[in-house]
């Protein structure tokens, strides 16, 4: 019996994890599109994809789940560049673009 309940507790705080990854995925890929729109470029394939996960502390001193996703967009049409997204937590921590051509 001690085994069911310990299988059903890991699954839910799987699923309970990859939801909750799942949101902070789609806040980035927002915050990406925004940026790319402010800067008239275009974001290339729609997606973002995590590159990188680790730990690490806030300035307020708290551990959180740092999230590195790329992202590729193109100037001009004609070309593809990388970006780059990093994400504190739901927190935006900053959003770097390689640097491009300007028609």
């Amino acid at each position: 019996m001690w085994f069911e309940i310990t299988g059903i507790l890991l699954f839910t705080m799987a699923f309970l994890y990859w939801q909750s990854a799942q949101k902070i995925k789609e806040i980035a890929w927002r915050a990406t599109k925004r940026r790319c729109d402010d800067l008239e470029v275009q974001m290339l394939d729609g997606y973002i994809a995590l590159i990188k996960l680790r730990l690490g502390k806030s300035d307020l001193g708290k551990w959180h789940v740092i999230r590195h996703y790329q992202f590729e967009f193109s100037a001009t049409g004609g070309d593809r560049y990388r970006g780059m997204i990093i994400m504190h937590a739901r927190q935006i921590d900053s959003i770097q673009l390689d640097p491009y051509r300007i028609q």
